[in-house]
């Protein structure tokens, strides 16, 4: 018997990406079988459920103030109370207002905006915290992160987020740019980290990075849609299985991974993960 196949009105993002590249059969389990996530992600899911509802506050909050809401009445949502967390977001909040992302475009700013393109008879797509634009001249892709310990530049650049981010930006950024498709050189991604003082971590672009990044995600996508076996591969690196529900499905342990490492595991892609957006619920900007 052989799997079902792939709708052919399956969107991509960064995440789903992601998964496969982590593991093909959790993407299975997850996107295609949409299995039931039988275990917990961590020991402590309180916590962890906790931050989430932080990291989710936060993006609100930086969302609420590009769409023009003043900051001191944005402050006044935020819960003092420490069990919940509170705290910790107004230093987070204080921090976005401090210390902003430097060097932005001074022109456009749009907040919570979906960019998505086709790509190997799919859709890729993806949401994104903040376009800076200063349209005919320069479009910055700001991402939010919330972590609490800043993942190496290395393992940044590494990530399928700074990969599709840079991507859409040219294949879906028109709308921004006065009308006309951006030049890879015409677009950045920044990451802002609200835990590290508001610093900062700049990838450029350029035309043969956009290139090959045209050349490796279509041909993940066609490796995706591809499978027919029952079950795909495990992956072969078990230290993928710590913060994954399914790790007691594919009998790689029953145990949580500690709260305390998640973070530092998979670089808050968890967190971004449970703060996707209802796609069926929105206007897509498509090209």
């Amino acid at each position: 018997m052989t799997a079902t196949p792939l709708p052919e009105t399956f969107r991509f993002s960064q995440g789903s990406l992601q998964d496969y590249v982590d593991c093909a059969r959790r993407f299975q389990l997850r996107y295609v079988l949409m299995q039931p996530w039988p275990a917990l992600i961590t020991d402590a899911p309180h916590d962890f459920e906790r931050y989430l509802q932080r990291a989710a506050d936060f993006h609100r909050l930086a969302h609420q103030y590009h769409l023009g809401i003043d900051p001191g009445r944005l402050a006044g949502t935020i819960d003092d109370d420490p069990g919940t967390g509170g705290q910790e977001l107004r230093r987070w909040w204080q921090t976005f207002l401090g210390h902003p992302p430097p060097g932005l475009p001074a022109g456009e700013r749009h907040a919570e905006v979906v960019l998505t393109a086709p790509l190997a008879g799919y859709r890729l797509l993806a949401k994104v915290d903040l376009l800076a634009a200063e349209p005919g001249q320069r479009l910055v892709v700001v991402d939010w992160k919330t972590v609490r310990r800043r993942p190496p530049r290395g393992v940044l650049a590494g990530r399928l987020q700074t990969r599709v981010y840079r991507f859409l930006a040219v294949e879906a950024g028109a709308a921004f740019f006065g009308g006309r498709q951006p030049l890879p050189e015409q677009v950045e991604m920044v990451y802002w980290f609200a835990t590290d003082n508001g610093r900062v971590e700049r990838f450029a672009y350029d035309d043969e990075q956009h290139e090959a990044d045209r050349t490796y995600l279509s041909g993940l996508i066609a490796e995706v849609a591809a499978h027919r076996e029952p079950i795909w591969p495990l992956t072969d690196d078990v230290r993928q299985c710590r913060f994954c529900n399914y790790r007691s499905l594919c009998e790689r342990g029953v145990r949580a991974g500690f709260f305390e490492d998640l973070e530092a595991d998979l670089e808050g892609d968890v967190a971004e993960r449970r703060l996707e957006i209802d796609l069926e619920q929105i206007a897509e900007i498509e090209f």
